[in-house]
């Protein structure tokens, strides 16, 4: 192999999980070194971090890397969206944070929207519907139920601006990224002060978002990377992983993880009011309609834990149905929703009853990929367009040929395997480089992977979960049943 012909960058992806970091050759974007650390989430009412543990593991992760990361010219970070971090005067966090999938500010979800215009209105103003998952519901559920923790809070930063600022010392954030807080206007490019004053938040207390291009700032002292390298805006893990497959318009992903993710570039700004399509901002100057469900992963490994089952080990056949909403779920909208299994004959095996679980995590992903996709489906996104499968889930056969026979689609499998960590790198290069950095990831060619053809759509199991669906509005928990 040839040696790396340098410069290098650092891309960075602090997850729900852990913090991963990549030294990455801009030449040719071959990683050269790589270090992982791991957080801790407690989940004993919600789902909370330490935020002082992200750039603990940061700073581990980068120590790993060895020498190569000293080289690093320039780093980008990319973080899970959403989550709250409160800061005091002495620019430590006040509590824990609240992350994406903590959804004890249902409630005051419900009351926003009331009281702010409707779906419609959030909608036409941010882009989207707010769920539960977005800031600025989490901020009105600490305003109310943690008065003093509010109080004491005098700046509020997203996972991925937090450590930006630890990295520069300076407040800032990004377009895509503040796309999803809810007090952030698609349509201005601004914050919106109205939001913000009906839910107690100075503007002052939010980070400055940085353009597209632009620097945030440079690394200071204490941490492996050079003390002076640029830092890049950094970005949402979503976006960050647009970045890294170099997505085009209309392309179609599907991102298998903890959460369940449908996304497409787009150069037009989304407007759902069914709340169905989140009308993220991307990472550059577009869009980046997208739709997500909590349940995923961890919700069928749930499932086969308890059937005592690998995950692998499923059986084709059988009439039952599960829903595995297994924390509440956001796609469909039905928070308060539980687990529902239906059909159960005394034919059934685990295998079946597993099988099904996939089917129900997979169905909603692709019953919302239609709307992400929209008017800009052809040509990178028409029928025969393969998805593009990412995310832990993707190295799986089970979710892969489950995602094959429900979309009726060829599917291929990016072989790059941590596309948020090279998304940043991607974004750090287009910063050093001058380059727009979805082209630099399609100059790495990022996408390249085994593909495989389309199969017959299962038609008769899709029928059966929309029937289910449709039928257990009380059981779930629908709004208004």
């Amino acid at each position: 192999m040839a040696a790396p012909e340098g410069p290098f960058v650092v891309g960075v992806d602090s997850s729900t999980q852990a913090t991963k970091a990549l030294v990455v050759d801009v030449a040719t974007g071959r990683v050269v070194a790589r270090g992982q650390a791991p957080h801790t989430v407690d989940a004993t009412s919600g789902r909370e971090s330490d935020p002082e543990q992200w750039w603990t593991a940061l700073a581990s992760s980068l120590e790993q890397c060895g020498p190569a990361v000293r080289r690093a010219s320039a780093v980008s970070v990319a973080g899970q969206q959403h989550g709250l971090v409160t800061l005091g005067r002495d620019g430590r966090p006040v509590r824990p944070a609240l992350l994406w999938n903590d959804v004890r500010s249902a409630p005051q979800r419900d009351r926003l929207l009331a009281e702010l215009g409707g779906p419609e209105g959030w909608a036409r103003r941010t882009g989207s519907v707010p769920a539960p998952s977005f800031t600025v519901t989490k901020w009105a559920w600490l305003a109310e139920h943690e008065p003093e923790a509010a109080a004491a809070t005098t700046a509020v930063r997203l996972p991925h601006d937090y450590l930006t600022e630890r990295l520069t010392g300076t407040g800032t954030t990004d377009r895509g990224d503040a796309s999803g807080t809810g007090w952030w206007a698609s349509d201005t490019g601004t914050y919106h002060t109205e939001t913000l004053d009906h839910v107690g938040l100075s503007p002052a207390a939010l980070p400055r978002v940085v353009g597209h291009g632009e620097v945030a700032g440079t690394v200071r002292d204490g941490l492996p990377l050079p003390s002076g390298a640029l830092v890049a805006p950094g970005t949402g893990d979503n976006m960050a992983a647009a970045l890294g497959l170099g997505l085009r318009p209309g392309q179609p992903v599907l991102s298998l993880g903890t959460s369940g993710t449908v996304y497409a570039v787009s150069g037009t700004r989304p407007a759902d009011p069914t709340g169905t399509v989140a009308g993220f901002a991307d990472a550059g100057t577009r869009w980046l309609p997208l739709a997500c469900t909590l349940n995923c992963t961890l919700a069928v490994d749930r499932v086969a834990a308890l059937l005592g089952r690998e995950r692998e080990d499923v059986e084709a056949g059988g009439g039952a149905t599960l829903l595995p909403f297994l924390d509440g779920e956001r796609t469909p909208d039905l928070p308060y929703a539980s687990g529902l299994l239906h059909g159960l004959r005394h034919d059934t095996t685990g295998g079946h009853i597993l099988q099904a679980a996939y089917d129900g995590a997979v169905f909603t992903l692709l019953d919302a990929l239609e709307k992400v996709l929209g008017d800009e489906a052809a040509p990178d996104g028409g029928p025969d367009a393969p998805l593009l499968l990412i995310g832990g889930g993707a190295k799986g056969t089970a979710w892969r040929e489950t995602v094959r026979r429900l979309s009726g689609r060829p599917v291929q499998v990016p072989r790059a395997q941590e596309l948020v960590a090279l998304g940043a790198a991607a974004q750090a290069a287009g910063l050093l480089m001058g380059e727009d950095p979805a082209a630099v990831a399609r100059r790495w060619a990022t996408a390249d992977g085994p593909a495989y053809p389309a199969v017959q759509r299962d038609e008769e199991t899709l029928d059966r979960l929309t029937a289910t669906l449709g039928s257990a509005g009380a059981l779930l928990g629908r709004p208004g049943s």
